[in-house]
């Protein structure tokens, strides 16, 4: 434990002067990884669901990402008005904190109904045999993404409520937790929505109410005269769809490798644990970019400058303890529920080698959309974390399949 603990230290002493900030994220970003293994776990335990209903799965990684893309903006936004000094907390409609909730459940519906229609045209595509219909594919996303959201909301605002009170750092906290309640709740939020499909003529009946709501509130909310609102919504749609349709695709590299990772459930539960702790590795290190660059403490040039490589170098050293924490946690999970490992060793070196080649892409990424978005002129609070999430669930699905087969696990 000693040994533990003086690792640790050294750990927030390489990671730079705001010691405070990189306790918080790595704090953080051990609840997610904790949290996110119950997540693994539950997808582990509703096989059964997946094998009923051909193509949910493609929806899932979807599902989970967009809980952290539309609320890890959302905190974004505040936290560069928080480094500001414009922000003051307010539910009011017209505030700055109530434009962004009202954007963040308008994305919700419209993005949800979109990522159904995604999910059947690629269910479509790859022939996936007696797939669920369009309609039930909205049903299921559309009620799923509002159960898994309205926590997710709360949490949101608690964490700006909290850091108006205790100068929290919501660059440091508000990914990783934002991306934990996703994880834990979208999974048994789309499971519980599966129960208002299969009922015939009545579910199709809900299934075209519930489409017709979602795409004329987003209609709504496109067309809106609160021009913070519009701004938020047309900036934020069009990267919320492509990064929906990217996460599909660890949804279609899952799905092909089913089988395999069936042979070993311990890989199973590792998958939403490793992509969320991407996820929010990446996101922390695109909110803590987008509010210096925003701020002038970070220029907007091609490659990273002295402060920019600083955050770059203390998230990839959070990057490890966390990676491992995933593989080995994997381990320990799936053997409490008696379910087979390929060892603590293997677990370990598949989380921490995957992890750390994902990590090179999440730098590249995250720095080029912060820079590109400032130099457009586009708000890169918007644009960061749903980019670099969304990427990360297909290229860290992608580059979790070949470590493991690497190994020869699959």
């Amino acid at each position: 434990m000693r040994g533990i603990t003086a690792l640790t230290r050294g750990l927030l002493g390489l990671l730079g002067p705001d010691v405070a900030g990189a306790r918080q994220s790595l704090l953080a970003l051990l609840l997610n990884t904790s949290t996110s293994l119950l997540a693994g776990a539950f997808l582990g335990s509703v096989t059964g669901t997946l094998a009923e209903y051909p193509g949910l799965l493609l929806l899932v990684p979807a599902a989970i990402g967009l809980r952290g893309n539309v609320f890890g903006a959302l905190g974004n936004r505040l936290s560069t008005s928080l480094h500001a000094g414009t922000f003051r907390f307010s539910t009011s409609r017209d505030s700055l904190l109530g434009q962004n909730v009202l954007a963040a459940m308008i994305l919700t519906l419209g993005v949800s109904l979109a990522l159904a229609v995604i999910a059947e045209v690629l269910a479509v595509a790859f022939g996936i045999q007696d797939r669920i219909g369009l309609l039930d594919m909205g049903t299921i996303s559309i009620v799923g993404g509002l159960l898994g959201s309205v926590v997710v909301l709360a949490a949101a605002v608690g964490l700006a409520a909290g850091a108006v009170r205790y100068a929290w750092d919501l660059d440091s906290v508000t990914a990783p937790l934002v991306s934990t309640l996703g994880d834990v709740l979208t999974l048994p939020a789309l499971v519980l929505a599966t129960a208002l499909v299969g009922w015939g003529v009545v579910s199709a009946g809900l299934g075209v109410v519930l489409l017709a709501v979602a795409a004329a509130v987003l209609v709504i909310g496109w067309r809106t005269a609160s021009e913070p609102l519009r701004t938020i919504v047309h900036e934020s749609l069009p990267v919320l769809i492509v990064a929906g349709a990217i996460s599909s695709g660890a949804g279609v590299a899952l799905e092909g490798r089913l089988d395999s990772f069936l042979r070993y459930p311990a890989l199973l539960v590792l998958v939403p644990a490793f992509l969320s702790s991407a996820g929010a590795l990446g996101g922390i290190l695109a909110g803590r970019l987008s509010t210096k660059l925003l701020l002038g403490t970070v220029e907007a040039t091609a490659t990273p400058d002295r402060e920019a490589r600083r955050d770059i170098r203390g998230v990839y050293l959070l990057a490890v303890p966390v990676f491992l924490a995933d593989g080995v946690g994997a381990h320990y999970m799936a053997r409490l529920l008696g379910q087979a490992s390929p060892g603590l060793s293997d677990m370990a070196v598949v989380a921490l080698g995957a992890g750390l080649v994902a990590m090179a892409f999440v730098v590249v990424l995250a720095y080029a959309t912060t820079v590109l978005a400032v130099r457009t002129g586009l708000d890169p609070d918007t644009y960061g974390i749903p980019v670099v999430s969304s990427s990360l669930d297909f290229v860290g699905a992608v580059v979790l399949i070949v470590a493991i087969s690497a190994l020869g696990l699959v």
